[in-house]
């Protein structure tokens, strides 16, 4: 199968992601093929990727550090096999400390470090992308090459890719090795509330602004835009009256919808078109983003300049000078008090 992108994920101009294909699960069953160990499993992130950041949150929440090893990417995405003539598939590099300056992937925009920050190079296959991690197993696995991926460095395996389950496991499968092992973000108690808040926020806010921003035609955009917009009224209606979405603690459900936020009013409501609502201007959806990135190490798993650097530098079908919007300091705003006491 042809290497694509979400990009690719297209249907009569309506964008329609498709499930991840690694399902694997770390499990302390006698027997299990993937056993919770400290030092053996290792996470492939972008910084930029709101699917990720839920992972780099939870393993920070649990003190995780550790346990979990964990590599961040470029921003900025590039041809990932440039000398196979017609292969034209752009996703996530490492870093390259020995690199050039770079532009956007038809030759626009930048330069771009190609050593920014906070990347790092692959320490575990010593691979040049995300790309070659996958068909290090197999050069047939769906053609997605996408983040975050919990790599088994034993049997140097892809255990899972799907950051929805992913969290789940660093929840409740490696306490053992955990820094806080009593914090439970899906207990026992709540799963009925957050299974159902999750059920609406993932199509219509945290996919919702991908099916917004790229839509190819202007209905599927019209209903996406109404999904998302009636979506944040109902989050906003929540969160007047409770602390978090799912009830009084918080759960996996807050990490879930946070991620998508603290990048909503910086970039997608210029880049994906979603302008019909915004955070700042949206009081208790606000002073909710700052409990959540005041908690604990929360804050140190956010990086907005490497949010805007992916988002707006890597389609140029979007952006085609990869020109990066100043904003409005979203991040000051998040370090102001909140009010989330109160309730």
């Amino acid at each position: 199968m042809a290497a694509r992108t979400a990009l690719d994920e297209m249907k009569d101009g309506e964008f329609k992601r498709t499930a991840s294909v690694y399902r694997d699960q770390i499990s302390s069953e006698a027997g299990a093929k993937f056993p919770p160990e400290s030092g053996r499993y290792h996470l492939y992130v972008a910084a930029a990727c709101p699917w990720a950041h839920r992972t780099l949150i939870v393993r920070a929440m649990k003190g995780l550090q550790d346990a979990i090893s964990v590599t961040i990417v470029h921003p900025t995405w590039k041809r990932t096999n440039p000398d196979v003539e017609g292969d034209d598939h752009c996703g996530w590099v490492f870093a390259d400390p020995n690199g050039e300056p770079f532009h956007n992937t038809i030759g626009l925009g930048g330069p771009f470090d190609p050593n920014p920050k906070g990347c790092e190079v692959d320490p575990v296959l010593g691979a040049k992308t995300i790309r070659d991690v996958y068909e290090h197993l197999s050069k047939n696995n769906g053609g997605k090459f996408s983040v975050p991926i919990l790599f088994d460095k034993t049997l140097k395996t892809i255990v899972n890719n799907e950051s929805s389950e992913i969290i789940r496991m660093m929840n409740s499968e490696f306490n053992e090795f955990a820094k806080d092992p009593k914090l439970d973000l899906y207990p026992e108690g709540t799963r009925e509330a957050i299974d159902e808040v999750n059920e609406w926020i993932y199509p219509n806010i945290n996919n919702g602004v991908y099916r917004c921003g790229f839509a190819t035609s202007q209905e599927p955009y019209n209903v996406a835009v109404a999904d998302l917009s009636k979506a944040m009224d109902r989050v906003e209606s929540i969160l007047e009256k409770q602390r978090f979405i799912a009830g009084d603690t918080m759960t996996e459900a807050d990490i879930r919808l946070f991620v998508t936020l603290f990048r909503f009013d910086e970039v997608y409501i210029v880049y994906f078109k979603t302008n019909t609502r915004s955070v700042r201007l949206s009081p208790a959806t606000l002073n909710f983003c700052r409990e959540i990135y005041q908690t604990s190490g929360i804050a140190e798993t956010c990086f907005m300049d490497q949010i805007k650097q992916h988002y707006f530098t890597s389609h140029p079908n979007l952006n085609r000078f990869s020109i990066i919007p100043e904003g409005n300091n979203f991040v000051e705003l998040m370090e102001a008090p909140h009010n989330r006491n109160e309730l």
